[in-house]
């Protein structure tokens, strides 16, 4: 064989060699969207067309090497289905046993189990914003009281995802604090960072949380958030598994965001193992005061409009 030939069949053998790493590289991510409750217009498709999240996810994923599969559909959770995957991206609201708002499948009691169990078994998992407002405690009521009060029995999915959603006030910047830069992504969070967007008050955390981002909570408005700050942004390991979340993503803003891009593919390469990290937990000290939850304000009724009197016509 000539010298060239062997150059050529060198080159090819090497330039196949490169493509199925490429391909092994490849991290296959289910992006589930269902919404049993809320569903935010985000994640919301229309006529057919891909949500806006999951356009930006699809861009994201060409250059960062996620695979991701698209996915309302609840009934499809299975051992096998869930198999397939390295990790699981919930942006859901509600009951998701339950059709609920969107009328897309719920998972079954069965399908949900075997999520969880494929978690501790060593899958990984991303949630975003509304993952927290999934699959609510049995003590937190949709309204009232009880939703502002830590619960003493707390669904084994919000044990895994590691906090619970209370209530959001009205759209504001504020400040994040950030604990961790060396965790995959956060050195790109600056400080006193904090886009417009609509910040969760959360509760119930696992005591074993790596806090990435802390809620400051010095100056945000609204009742939600009269309290001591709290973790936002978080890692944590469930069984053989990792999970990790941000309260952010409400805004499509948010999602072009190049800061919440690089936390997310931060947190997506952690939890899909292509990078490690050490999540040693940190609440007591980056969040002492978390379980602290801000009062209940019951909602003051709507004043009635006054109607302007009509003017008495004057007697002719």
């Amino acid at each position: 064989m000539r010298f060239p030939t062997l150059l050529v069949a060198g080159s090819l053998l090497l330039a196949g060699i490169l493509l199925s790493s490429a391909a092994e590289a490849a991290k296959k991510v289910l992006f589930f969207s269902k919404s049993s409750g809320f569903e935010h217009s985000v994640i919301k498709r229309n006529a057919g067309q891909p949500a806006y999240a999951e356009q930006v996810l699809k861009e994201l994923g060409a250059k960062h090497g996620f695979e991701f599969t698209f996915s309302k559909d609840g009934s499809l959770f299975n051992p096998t289905y869930l198999a397939q995957f390295d990790a699981y991206f919930f942006y859901t609201t509600g009951d998701l046993t339950e059709t609920g708002t969107d009328k897309n499948p719920p998972l079954s009691p069965e399908g949900k189990q075997a999520f969880l169990d494929a978690i501790k078994g060593g899958k990984g998992f991303v949630g975003t914003h509304s993952a927290t407002d999934t699959f609510h405690s049995p003590g937190n009521q949709a309204n009232g009281e009880a939703r502002f009060s830590g619960d003493a029995v707390v669904d084994p999915y919000i044990t895994m995802i590691g906090g619970e959603f209370i209530k959001h006030g009205a759209q504001q910047t504020t400040k994040l604090v950030n604990h961790d830069p060396a965790f995959p992504g956060a050195k790109s969070v600056p400080a006193a960072f904090g886009p417009q967007e609509e910040w969760y008050s959360l509760k119930n955390f696992s005591p074993d949380l790596h806090v990435i981002l802390t809620q400051d909570t010095a100056g945000i408005k609204g009742n939600e958030y009269a309290r001591p700050p709290y973790p936002s942004t978080w890692a944590r390991v469930h069984g053989n598994g990792r999970v990790f979340y941000t309260n952010m993503g409400h805004r499509e803003d948010v999602w072009t965001n190049p800061v919440f891009q690089d936390v997310l593919i931060g947190g997506l390469n952690w939890a899909t193992r292509r990078v490690d990290a050490d999540v040693t937990p940190n609440l007591a000290k980056a969040a002492p005061d978390a379980a602290k939850l801000p009062k209940f304000v019951a909602p003051q009724p709507k004043a009635p409009k006054k109607k302007d009197a009509k003017k008495a016509v004057p007697a002719l």
